[in-house]
This record gives structure tokens, sequence and C-alpha cells, in this order.
């Protein structure tokens, strides 16, 4: 395709997750305009993520600056001059927010899309020189498609609409040190457990997180790896400390990078509505998703080898933050190893047939 547009900007300021769910976009603008410049602006804590897609030519992460006042207000001048100089042609806002919009708008793009608001109209969707309408099934797509919807004005021919990852040979050899210094064994496949989120009422209970570790590291003598930011690392402990067994805590001593890579060298992930589980599916590895009161339309990752648990109450989903907004989810509270025990062995009996693991004892069941 001819190069309409030499310099994109393209931006995503929401979490990790995310960030994770835009990669098709990414792809999409650079399948269909291979010789652009394409700069990709993010939250600093998901840079990892575009740092290392092979699609994207620049990254920019929003300044965060600290001390006083006159060199908070200079670092902000000098991030937007650096802004300008890249004299975009078009910009792409994947969200709702203000900020993003104030970015597009100062990025001199002439041509501005972003998703129509519908509490913009004093302003916000006026930066904008194309507003996306979301179709009305969007709250029956898949998460990544919500993005792809932003590009409908390009017209582009899209050839994936699932995210994928390119994990960086530098990142494996940090994660191969990682295991070596955290005793992680060598010999046996590693399925890796993340009961946390950003949101609490998206978790999962500990003890009932530590009952599923002991029995798939019994059963299938795999190793457990417990992964998490470095807040959870002290509930990652408490998780290991009602174990039977021992599962290895590398909660908060991997970067979101680092992350991806000991996802890519697993069999199988086992964890909450969360980046992590968006992250796994990206690396290509099976998942098992533990949710609640979020939409499984939306947020369970895509395919075969991706499966769901959940409590079977009348209220789920209901995609509040809790029962009544209480940040507290009854549906996970009450879920239980038994209630998804079934799955969880159908999910184990697939990655031992694609890993070659050898399963303790006579059977699954």
């Amino acid at each position: 395709m001819e190069t309409l547009y030499e310099r994109i900007l393209l931006i995503q300021l929401g979490d990790i997750g995310d960030v994770i769910l835009t990669l098709p976009v990414v792809q999409a603008l650079r399948d269909n305009y291979p010789l652009s410049c394409i700069v990709v602006c993010v939250r600093k804590k998901a840079r990892d993520i575009m740092d290392d897609c092979p699609w994207v030519s620049e990254v920019m992460d929003i300044p965060q600056p600290s001390g006083p006042l006159k060199e908070r207000i200079n670092c902000h001048i000098n991030w937007f001059k650096r802004l300008r100089r890249y004299r975009f042609n078009l910009a792409i806002d994947l969200r709702t927010g203000t900020r993003g919009a104030i970015i597009a708008g100062l990025s001199g793009a002439a041509t501005r899309i972003g998703r129509f608001s519908e509490d913009g109209g004093l302003w916000r969707n006026r930066i904008f020189t194309r507003l996306v309408h979301p179709p009305p099934d969007e709250l029956d797509q898949y998460a990544s498609e919500h993005n792809l919807n932003i590009l409908s004005p390009l017209q582009l021919h899209i050839r994936n609409h699932l995210p994928r990852i390119n994990v960086p040979s530098y990142r494996k050899q940090s994660v191969k040190g990682l295991f070596r210094n955290s005793a992680v064994p060598s010999d046996k496949p590693i399925v890796v457990v993340h009961p946390f989120s950003l949101w609490q009422y998206k978790e999962w209970q500990v003890e009932s997180c530590a009952e599923l570790i002991d029995d798939i590291q019994l059963r299938y003598g795999v190793a457990v790896v417990i992964t998490g930011s470095a807040e959870e690392r002290s509930r990652a402990e408490q998780v290991v400390n009602r174990c039977q067994t021992m599962p290895f805590n590398l909660a908060g001593y991997t970067s979101v990078g680092e992350l991806a890579a000991v996802l890519e060298t697993s069999c199988g992930f086992i964890g909450v509505d969360t980046a992590a589980l968006h992250l796994a599916a990206a690396a290509g590895i099976p998942t098992l998703g533990i949710f609640g009161p979020s939409s499984i339309n939306c947020w369970a990752p895509r395919g075969d080898h991706h499966h769901v648990v959940f409590k079977d109450m009348p209220c789920v989903p209901c995609r509040r933050k809790g029962c009544n907004d209480s940040e507290i989810s009854r549906c996970l509270k009450e879920l239980t190893v038994d209630d998804i025990r079934e799955k969880l062995y159908r999910f184990m009996e697939e990655i031992t047939r694609t890993s070659g693991i050898r399963i303790n004892g006579q059977g699954v069941f």
C-alpha cells in the first residue's frame, strides 16, 4: 500500500493489559504502512511491551517528573517539544480519556482519529478530525477488537486480530539467570500461577490458590512459579507459606519484559483476569483464566488452548468493581478448587500432551 501517512502517532494510555491488547493495531499499521515511522505513546510501566515490539519505530512514555514545580513544568514542555519534532501526519488515540486527546491535539497531526466519548462533547471530541462510534455489539467482542475498531476510518487490511509478542534473546538470557539464582529446576516443566491483579475485586483467595498449587505439583510433578509485582511479593509469600509443596516465589523479580520471557519458557499459565493472562496468551502458551465479575466475552483470551473457570452464579458477570462496587467479589471469594477441578484437570491434561509432562500416579481422575 502507498504510504499516505509517513509519521504515525499511536496513543494507548491504558494499563499493561490494555497495551498488550493493542499489539494487533500496531501490526496492522505496520502491515499497511511498511515504510512509515510508527511512534507509540504509553505509560512508563507498559513501555517494555512496545520496546520489544518489532513493528514499532520508537516509544514515548509519559513523563512523571518530581522535584520543584519549575523543573516539572520544564520536563513536560521538553516532552511536548519532542512530540512536535516528529511532525506527525496521523494521530490515533485508542481511549476516551482527556490526556490522550490532548496529546493527539498537540501532536500537530492533520488527521486525528479517536473514540467517541459520551461526555466529551464540550471539547474532547472536537479535538479529533474523525470520531469512531463503537459498534452496537462491541461488548460481545474480544478486547483487542475494541482497539481495532478505532482503525475503521483507515480501511486497513487486518491480518491478525490476536496479540502476539516477540521476546528478545537478552530477556531470555536474563530469565535463565533468574531461574538459576532462584533454584527453579531446569529438569521440570514450569507452570506459572498468577493470583494477583491491579484490582482487588479480580483476585482469588490465598487458601484456594495454595490448594491448587499443591494439587498440580503433587499430581503432575511440575514446578510452579508464582509471579506478581514487587508490591505483591509479600502476598505471594503468604501463598507459599500455605502450600505443602514448595512453589517458587518470583513476584517482584521480573520486569514486564522479563515476565514475558518467563511465560514463553513455561508450558502453561493459571491466573486471574489481569495483564499476565493476556501476556501468557500473547506468548503462545495454554492458559486457564480465573474470572469473577469481569466479562469473559471481552477479556478471556481466544483460541482452543485458552480455558476459563468461574463461579456459576446468576449475577456473573456483573461488570462491576465487586459486589455493589465494594471491591470484594463474592463470586471469587466463594470459588473453590472443587468448583474448577474438572476444567483444571482437563487443562493440565492438555499441556501434558503438548509439553510431554509425565503425570505422577495412575491418571488424572
